[in-house]
């Protein structure tokens, strides 16, 4: 399909799998210095954050074929996901310079949080049940066992004191699977969208999730929304931080610095 959509004339391909956990972020850094002009990440959100820390202020493009679970990044983006479309755009060359956002020295694309989220990635990297279907129920198990914590909260100066369910900073305006926390949310706008879930009983979860997946939890009592450049998020319960769906550590301070870079990487983007 590749010899078939990017014709061998105008492209040099070299296919190379990622070997070990940071592999991606080794090879897009040897891309850069052999002055490759774009570099493919071919998988799911947690694969294309590894690729893009290698490519972070360079010239080098990122490409996404979405073969995840969630493809939070490449449905912000409207890149289908449909592998010979996808691959249409790498020949389209559309190019655009997306934000980055950091979770202290984490990178995130679409999004990070420190809640009910958090906990649901640290437990997900253990299970073999992928896909919307083994989430949820994933979801609903560790719901038993989450109380929601109280945090001090820093955006831009502005203090807030709030309990939360889910605290999420977002980038974009994707958690995956066409759940959106942040609708509103761009990739382009120099700023990070904080999402305030307020504590929801179990039969909460089910209007917070149609809400989510239609667009409008925005508009809902459940959702604080705020939006700003520097984030800080402390608590003495923090336990578990989110990276883009993938479980992170955490350091030992009790809070997380949140801050966006715009214009951080260039994108292989939908014209439309």
């Amino acid at each position: 399909m590749i010899a078939e959509v990017l014709p061998p004339s105008a492209f040099f391909v070299q296919i190379t799998h990622l070997a070990y956990l940071g592999h991606g972020k080794d090879l897009a850094r040897e891309a850069v210095q052999q002055g490759v002009d774009t570099v493919v990440a071919v998988g799911g959100d947690g694969s294309i954050n590894e690729i893009a820390q290698g490519l972070t202020g360079t010239n080098t493009a990122l490409a996404v074929i979405p073969l995840g679970s969630g493809n939070g990044l490449a449905r912000a983006l409207k890149i289908p996901l449909d592998v010979r479309k996808a691959l249409q755009l790498i020949v389209d060359n559309n190019r655009a310079a997306i934000d980055a956002g950091y979770a202290d020295e984490y990178l995130f694309l679409s999004n990070a949080g420190v809640g009910f989220d958090a906990l649901v990635a640290d437990k997900f990297r253990n299970t073999t049940k992928r896909g919307l279907w083994g989430y949820a129920k994933l979801v609903i198990k560790s719901f038993r066992e989450y109380k929601g914590n109280n945090y001090s909260i820093d955006i831009d100066g502005r203090k807030l004191e709030r309990p939360a369910f889910l605290l999420s900073v977002a980038n974009g305006n994707q958690m995956g699977y066409e759940f959106k926390l942040a609708p509103g949310a761009s990739l382009f706008d120099g700023l990070l969208d904080i999402v305030i879930v307020r504590p929801v009983s179990f039969l909460g979860l089910l209007p917070l999730s149609i809400y989510s997946l239609l667009g409008t939890v925005h508009k809902t009592s459940y959702m604080q929304h705020f939006t700003g450049k520097d984030v800080t998020i402390r608590s003495p319960q923090l336990n578990y931080l989110q990276v883009d769906g993938d479980a992170v550590p955490l350091n030992t301070s009790g809070e997380v610095h949140f801050k966006v870079v715009s214009g951080a990487i260039q994108m292989i983007v939908n014209k439309s």
